[in-house]
C-alpha cells in the first residue's frame, strides 16, 4: 500500500510573510493595477478519527469561497518549507458545495461522499471515520504581476492575523528573486515564511 499521493502533483510556492497589517496594505497599493480579483476563503482541516492522517504527515482540507471553485477538497503531504519555498504533495478536486456543508457539519458524511480525492483517502490511508480540527479564514488577492500569479493574503486566525505572498512557480527561485527585489525597491519589509498556514493554526499562535 502506498502512503504517499501518488496521482498528486508536487506544488511549489515561493512563500513571504509580511509583518503587519501596514505592508500588506503596501503590497496591495502597489499591485493594485494587477489585480485579478480577490477570493473570500473558509478553510476547515480534519484527520482520520485515529490520526491515520496526520500520523503519515498528511492533512484533508476543505475550502469554501466566494468565487470559483467554490467548494475544493484537497489532501496535502509530506510538507517542506525551506528559505521561503515550500513544496507539498497535493491532490486537490471541486466538490458540490453542498456536499462541502454537510461534511463540514457532520465530518462522518465523507465516508460516502462520492469524490475521487476522498475515495483516495479512505482506501490508501485506510481512514474509518474523520474528525474535524477547525480552521480559519482567508482573504486572498490574486494578481497577474510579470508573468507570475501572485496571492496575497490576510489571514484570520481566532488567535491574530497573518499577512502572506504566495506563489506557485516552476522556477521558484527566479520568482522568489524578483519578488525580493520588488518589495526591496520599495522599502516593503518581509521576511521568508517558516512554517505553513496549517502549521500557524495548530500551533494556535502567531509565528
Amino acid at each position: 500500500m502506498s502512503h504517499h499521493i501518488s496521482k498528486a502533483l508536487m506544488e511549489v510556492e515561493v512563500k513571504l510573510r509580511l509583518p503587519d497589517a501596514a505592508a500588506h496594505g503596501q503590497v496591495t497599493a502597489l499591485l493594485a493595477p494587477f489585480l485579478l480579483g480577490t477570493h473570500r476563503q473558509e478553510n476547515l482541516f480534519f484527520d482520520g478519527s485515529k490520526s491515520e492522517l496526520s500520523a503519515r504527515r498528511a492533512v484533508l482540507r476543505l475550502r469554501f469561497s466566494d468565487r470559483s471553485p467554490l467548494c475544493a477538497v484537497t489532501l496535502k503531504a509530506k510538507a517542506v518549507l525551506v528559505d521561503g519555498v515550500s513544496r507539498v504533495e497535493e491532490d486537490e478536486e471541486e466538490l458540490d458545495p453542498g456536499v462541502g456543508r454537510a461534511s463540514a457539519a457532520e465530518p462522518e458524511k465523507m465516508m460516502a461522499a462520492e469524490s475521487r480525492v476522498l475515495r483516495r483517502v479512505r482506501e490508501e490511508f485506510g481512514v474509518l471515520g474523520f474528525v474535524g480540527m477547525g480552521g480559519f479564514g482567508n482573504v486572498r488577492d490574486v494578481y497577474d504581476w510579470k508573468g507570475l500569479k501572485l496571492e496575497v493574503d490576510e489571514t484570520k486566525y481566532e488567535f491574530g492575523t497573518c499577512y502572506e505572498i504566495e506563489c506557485e512557480s516552476a522556477d521558484p527561485d527566479g520568482a522568489k528573486e524578483n519578488l525580493e527585489e520588488f518589495l526591496k525597491e520599495n522599502g516593503v519589509r518581509y521576511s521568508y515564511s517558516k512554517v505553513s498556514k496549517f502549521a500557524t493554526f495548530r500551533a494556535g499562535k502567531l509565528p
